[in-house]
């Protein structure tokens, strides 16, 4: 894989956000993953530290691939905290088109699969209000995967029917996410059905026209139906095999590692790059 189309999520190096940048700078890679909280999140930079900040990623010789929020604390199926959301969603498009990378990506909540449950309506709902903001500000919303299987994503997609509603493919999420929503449900997990429906890699193909940013990320669930993040290469995920049905398909975007457990993230991360490399 290219080294410019490598990226990192930075914070989850475990240090200063510019020391983080510097660090992988010097790696060679091309892109800098940002989680839009302290000290990057919307109320905390005027529009002149956005574009100091930009231009200081560039010194570097990096690109922002994207910035990232919402990690599961939004559910945009569920009433409370809607409204709050869709404004809060609207100050991270407008992030995102000032840091010039123009994608936000995010959890969005769990989607239903039935079009008839309310849930699904106002998950429609609050994707069409974030899309109307998105295309005015030249920016998108990039859905995560996980919680949903493509097919599910794309029926929204393509129900919003806007260009400001993308996808962040994470392939690790479509492991982990049918053993947490078992676990959550008191229910047996099952492998078989669970790599049906989710189809981490295959899915790749479903979603691809709509795919704007990936996470580089591994995965695995225990007999015991426990799931667990394992480095690249060490889990379910055929990375080969995935970015292949993505470039066949003409996707051109970053690979973002993201790397959230281990106890020695620099290492780990590291071993991430070199991973890729070798694809």
């Amino acid at each position: 894989m290219d080294d410019a189309r490598i990226a990192t999520k930075i914070n989850n190096l475990r240090m200063d956000r510019y020391e983080a940048m510097e660090l992988i700078a010097g790696w060679g890679i091309g892109g800098v993953h940002i989680t839009a909280k302290d000290p990057f999140a919307p109320e905390m930079l005027s529009k002149q530290q956005r574009k100091d900040l930009v231009r200081h990623v560039e010194s570097l010789g990096l690109t922002i691939s994207a910035i990232m929020r919402w990690g599961g604390e939004v559910d945009l199926a569920e009433e409370d905290g809607w409204e709050e959301a869709i404004e809060q969603g609207k100050d991270l498009l407008e992030l995102a088109a000032d840091l010039e990378c123009g994608i936000w990506g995010a959890h969005v909540g769990i989607m239903p699969w039935e079009t008839d449950d309310p849930g699904w309506e106002r998950m429609v709902r609050g994707m069409e209000a974030l899309a109307k903001h998105g295309e005015s500000v030249g920016a998108c919303v990039a859905i995560e995967m996980g919680p949903e299987p493509p097919r599910i994503v794309r029926r929204l997609i393509e129900t919003i029917g806007s260009e400001a509603i993308r996808v962040n493919y994470d392939p690790a999420n479509l492991v982990i996410w049918p053993a947490l929503l078992a676990e959550r449900a008191g229910e047996e997990y099952d492998k078989e059905w669970a790599l049906e429906q989710y189809e981490p890699v295959e899915g790749a193909a479903t979603l691809a026209e709509y795919v704007v940013h990936c996470h580089a990320k591994d995965a695995i669930v225990k007999p015991d139906g426990r799931w667990q993040e394992v480095p690249l290469g060490e889990g379910w995920i055929d990375f080969e095999r995935w970015v292949g049905i993505l470039e066949d398909s003409g996707y051109d975007g970053f690979y973002a590692i993201e790397r959230e457990v281990g106890d020695d993230p620099v290492a780990d991360i590291r071993a991430a790059v070199d991973y890729l490399r070798a694809l």
